[in-house]
């Protein structure tokens, strides 16, 4: 298995498994996107990928209705997207992606987080090395009614770099800059992934010890709970050994 693939399956257990959170972080992308190329599905690929990771969660229709309609209203949220990096204990690198209405609330809540850890907050820009930025599809297994080997080489030549499978689910990773190649792929295929997402994969990993990893899983877990964060990314060696431990 590759590095996103192992990354997602491992982070599984910690991210969007609140589904009142979820909701509202889905919410945040449908403002931005709309904020960005207004309400036209058809016209905004940015909105287009909202919606497919909406229906992915099971965010009822009417939800996602509401949010695009809020964020085409003129009193729409004036949300920004804000990134952070610092260092939890063991020197594990942390990527955090906000999205916000209050830049000063936010830089506030995740240097107290940071704090209550035994981490530090770092300056931006400092950690963009330890992180490839790649898109990030899920597609249902049985949605693939074509050969695995013709399905794999079509993939490929929409820009992916890794096909990867297991019982049930389809990982489509590709670079960054990809992204829209591969959405357009899979639309000319006809078939719609559960999810498509950028993500920041780690291209090296920490060792820690036991209590350095509950330290930092219990640090994650507050990042996931504050309603500004949207993403957090580290680069923490998870072995099943310490996965046990929790």
């Amino acid at each position: 298995m590759g590095r996103a693939f192992e990354y997602r399956k491992a982070s599984k257990m910690a991210r969007w498994d609140k589904m009142a959170k979820t909701f509202s972080k889905i919410g945040k992308d449908i403002a931005l996107a709309v904020k960005a190329g207004g309400p036209d599905v058809e016209a905004n690929p940015a909105l287009r990928r909202c919606i497919q990771n909406a229906k992915g969660a099971n965010m009822p229709k009417d939800n996602v209705e509401r949010a695009i309609k809020k964020a085409s209203g003129a009193d729409a949220e004036n949300y920004e997207e804000v990134t952070y990096e610092g260092y939890g204990q063991g020197g594990v690198a942390f990527f955090v992606e906000c999205t916000t209405n209050n830049t000063t609330r936010t830089v506030a809540n995740v240097r107290a987080i940071f704090n209550k850890f035994d981490g530090n907050l770092g300056k931006n820009g400092e950690l963009a090395f330890i992180f490839d930025r790649k898109g990030i599809f899920t597609i249902d297994l049985a949605q693939i009614k074509m050969d695995w080997d013709d399905f794999e080489m079509e993939m490929i030549d929409g820009g992916a770099e890794e096909v990867e499978k297991d019982e049930d689910e389809v990982m489509i990773t590709t670079a960054f800059e990809d992204f829209g190649s591969l959405s357009h792929k899979l639309d000319e295929l006809k078939i719609e992934a559960k999810s498509a997402e950028l993500q920041r994969i780690a291209n090296n990993t920490k060792e820690v010890t036991e209590e350095q990893f509950k330290a930092n899983m219990k640090m994650l877990d507050r990042f996931e709970e504050d309603d500004d964060v949207q993403n957090v990314y580290h680069n923490m060696e998870i072995t099943e050994e310490l996965m046990n431990s929790l």
